[in-house]
């Protein structure tokens, strides 16, 4: 595992290592961007090898970092790590209220082939510094990189010495690196490269140039409002690797910021006190009657819905609007009971498929067949000659000469009406 910690520009490794399962420490200063590295490769020796020689290097390997006693981190200290092929990254900037302060952090390393574990300790001793804080502070966005690429010491060492080369400071130190996601930005599509961008702070001991000014004047911040690039004319200088947002550029002069102090109560150690071993109420409690509780729960319910049926009653009864909805309401069923009645009753007339037909062969009237006195499924459509009743005699002609035979119709009669236009139709035939 290394350390690295970034002063005026340069790279300063600090790493101690010691045995297996030993506390590591390290040893950054206030104010100054800490960077930890948590390399898969150092905790493989933790865990059994793969049978196949060679095959160590693909074990997937997340880690859990923690302080210790704790669940969670130090509010400056900040983990990542993207894939379980990956290494992962603790980053941050300390300040001075931690000088002095030894910070155990518990790493613990998860093998997911495996499913075994290892667990690290690492010792943070926070130094002070004369130069903390630096006066000067310009805070750069940086769209085209994530943080885990910015927190590489090479791409570091290159955006440091952009800026110094525009700034032109005599000390300039990284003091912060935060991901846009942790400001609020959206994950972006993966289409066409895009990136998360990240915000990294630097601090100098010189005023702002006339380059980082420029973000400043009117014409800028016109363009700004309407979403538009700024003119600046150092961009070029940091355009070949870091693409900066100088809309989103901050420059702080905390000499001329005005403190502000604000009465806050004094914070505890997280711990509850200990007030001894837990004493349950003794088996001797007194008895409590809930009778009374009873009458109550029951009787108010009971005592209002009498009250309002009381008044249901009267309003129904004893009063004349009431009564007369009532009368009104007898009314309605009465005479819906008698519509029913009547409905049952009433004559209609039959269909068609109930009117006289006649037989193929002979020529006769079928009678229709009364669904009321017959079923209908049963019966067919068209009867024969026998037992016909009512049967009345018409003359036909024949073909040749003029005799006529006489040919049989059944009288028909609908709702007791004979039909008789039924006869006078056949004989114009």
């Amino acid at each position: 595992m290394a350390s690295v910690g970034v002063f005026a520009g340069l790279i300063v490794v600090v790493t101690i290592l010691s045995k297996s399962h030993a506390d590591r420490n390290v040893y950054p200063s206030a104010g100054v961007l800490f960077v930890h590295v948590l390399e898969r490769e150092y905790f493989k020796g933790e865990f059994p090898p793969y049978p196949k020689a060679g095959d160590s290097s693909n074990d997937p390997i997340t880690f859990n970092t923690n302080l210790k006693g704790y669940p969670d981190r130090p509010g400056w200290l900040r983990y990542i790590q993207r894939t379980s092929h990956s290494d992962g990254v603790l980053y941050g900037s300390p300040t001075a209220e931690h000088v002095g302060k030894p910070t155990i952090i518990e790493i613990t390393a998860y093998n997911k082939r495996t499913f075994e574990t290892a667990r690290h300790n690492l010792v943070i001793n926070i130094m002070s510094t004369e130069e903390f804080p630096l006066p000067y502070q310009a805070e750069f966005f940086i769209k085209n990189i994530n943080v885990e690429e910015m927190l590489a010491s090479e791409v570091l060492g290159d955006f440091l010495g952009a800026v110094k080369n525009v700034w032109q400071p005599e000390r300039l130190n990284a003091i912060n690196i935060t991901s846009a996601l942790d400001r609020g930005g959206r994950v972006p599509l993966p289409i066409n490269d895009l990136k998360e961008g990240v915000y990294v702070m630097v601090g100098a001991d010189v005023q702002f140039s006339s380059c980082l000014r420029e973000v400043e004047t009117p014409q800028n911040q016109l363009r700004c409002s309407q979403e538009m690039e700024p003119v600046i004319s150092c961009d070029k200088k940091f355009r070949a690797q870091f693409h900066i947002d100088w809309c989103k550029i901050s420059l702080v002069d905390i000499t001329k910021v005005i403190p502000v102090h604000s009465n806050r109560p004094d914070l505890g150690t997280g711990v509850l006190p200990d007030i001894g071993e837990y004493n349950p109420p003794s088996e001797s409690l007194k008895s409590r009657d809930y009778f009374a509780d009873f009458l109550i729960t029951l009787a108010v319910p009971s005592a209002v819905a009498l009250v309002l049926f009381i008044i249901l009653g009267y309003s129904l009864c004893c009063r004349r609007e009431g009564v007369i909805q009532l009368v009104h309401h007898s009314s309605i069923q009465k005479s819906t009971k008698e519509l029913r009645s009547m409905s049952k009753n009433r004559e209609i007339s039959w269909p068609l498929s109930t009117l006289p037909v006649f037989h193929p062969v002979s020529g006769e009237v079928v009678p229709p067949i009364h669904p009321d006195n017959y079923e209908t499924t049963s019966m067919p459509l068209m009867q024969t000659q026998t037992n016909l009743q009512s049967q009345i005699q018409i003359p036909q002609q024949q073909s040749s000469g003029d005799n006529y035979c006489m040919s049989t119709f059944r009288r028909l009669e609908v709702n007791g009406i004979p039909e008789e236009r039924k006869v006078a139709e056949a004989l114009n035939l």
